[in-house]
Order: C-alpha cells, then sequence, then structure tokens
C-alpha cells in the first residue's frame, strides 16, 4: 500500500512539472505568436489597407492556444495537488483541445504556406502596378513593401528606386525576398505548433496515468 502511494506522489509530482514547463510553454507561445503579428516585417505590413490576412489565421491559433496552455497548466496543477478525477479529465480534454489546434496550426503553415507567398506577392504586384500607374497615390504602400522586406523591385529596380530603403546594399528582387522571408516565418511556426502538439502528448498522458492510478488507490482503499 505504501509502495503504492509513493508511486502515486511520483507521477503528481511529475504532472506538476509538467504543468510548470506548459504553463511557461504558453507564456512562450503567446510572445512568440504577438512577436510575429506586431513586430519587424509583419507589423509594417499590418499598417497598411491591405494586409495578408492568410497569414495571420496561423497566428491567431497559435496565440490562442498560448492563452489556452497557461490557463490549462494553472487547473492541471490544481487536478494534481487535490487528486481530483474530474479536474484531470477537464484537464485531458483541454490538452486534446490544444493538440488539435497546434497540430492544425503546423499543417496549415506547411502545407499553406504557398498560397501565403503567393497572397503577399500579389499584394505586392498590386502596388507595383498602382506605383506606376499614379506615382503620388502608390508610394506609401511601396514604401513600406520595400522598407518591410528590405528589398527593391523585380527584375529591375529602376523604375520604382525612389521607393527603396537608401541602406539597401544593391538590388534585391522583392518577389524572391517575399518567398523566402514569409517561407522561413511559416516554417518557425510549423516548427513551433508541432513542438507544443508533441509536449500535449505527454500531459495527457500523465493525467491518464494519474487519474487511474487515484481510481486504483481508492478501489484499494
Amino acid at each position: 500500500m505504501g509502495r503504492f502511494r509513493g508511486g502515486l506522489r511520483c507521477i503528481k509530482y511529475l504532472l506538476l512539472g509538467f504543468n510548470l514547463l506548459f504553463w511557461l510553454a504558453g507564456s512562450a507561445v503567446i510572445a512568440f505568436g504577438l512577436w510575429f503579428r506586431f513586430g519587424g516585417t509583419m507589423k509594417d505590413l499590418s499598417s497598411e489597407d491591405k494586409s495578408p490576412e492568410y497569414f495571420y489565421v496561423g497566428l491567431y491559433v497559435l496565440v490562442g492556444a498560448g492563452a489556452l496552455m497557461m490557463t490549462v497548466g494553472f487547473f492541471g496543477c490544481c487536478g494534481a495537488m487535490r487528486e481530483s478525477q474530474c479536474v484531470l479529465g477537464s484537464f485531458f480534454t483541454c490538452l486534446l483541445v490544444i493538440f488539435a489546434a497546434e497540430v492544425t496550426t503546423g499543417v496549415f503553415a506547411f502545407i499553406g504556406k504557398d498560397v501565403a507567398i503567393r497572397h503577399v506577392q500579389s499584394m505586392y504586384e498590386e502596388a507595383y502596378g498602382d506605383y506606376l500607374k499614379d506615382r503620388a497615390r502608390g508610394n506609401g504602400t511601396l514604401i513600406t513593401f520595400h522598407s518591410a522586406f528590405q528589398c527593391c523591385g523585380k527584375e529591375s529596380s529602376e523604375q520604382v528606386q525612389p521607393t527603396c530603403p537608401k541602406e539597401l546594399p544593391g538590388h534585391k528582387n522583392c518577389i524572391d525576398k517575399i518567398e523566402t522571408v514569409i517561407s522561413a516565418k511559416l516554417q518557425l511556426i510549423g516548427i513551433v505548433g508541432i513542438g507544443i502538439a508533441g509536449l500535449t502528448i505527454f500531459g495527457m498522458i500523465f493525467s491518464m496515468v494519474l487519474c487511474c492510478a487515484i481510481r486504483n488507490s481508492r478501489d484499494v482503499i
């Protein structure tokens, strides 16, 4: 009996440690998602009338999952400390939801990468064409693109040179640069999503093992 209780206590502490790690991971995911959404390249693009909303969908899911992770981590600690099967069952269900959200984000980032790239490239093509038609009206949008991606023009920068960053060393094709930057960001989002999904699997295992151990201990008593 004492050995059984010792094993139960060990599982409980493992779950408590997992929940602390899970809470910290949730904080990191929120910070990561908000930094991607409102910092650097994406911050500049979001100020425009036409922003890459397709790209933002994965970030919104990621931030939402991060907030849920922080909440679930807290209740998971409460369930483990109180040895409550009801709370642990709810904890498992929430982890399952987070797992589905993170897998969706990861798959979305990898599979939808080409669509997101084409979407941002088409935004640039439209701004580029608007500038050539009316250099006063299209100026601000094109400057934003060139500043955000640190590029200038397409095959040549001669037609749009006034909108290019002054510190840019030489010509950089914006169509290629958009593909490189968006691809790298989406890959990072996908890796984070899949990584968090892998972490939730351990949480679901620990919660079910502890739940079963609590039930068995009460049956023994």
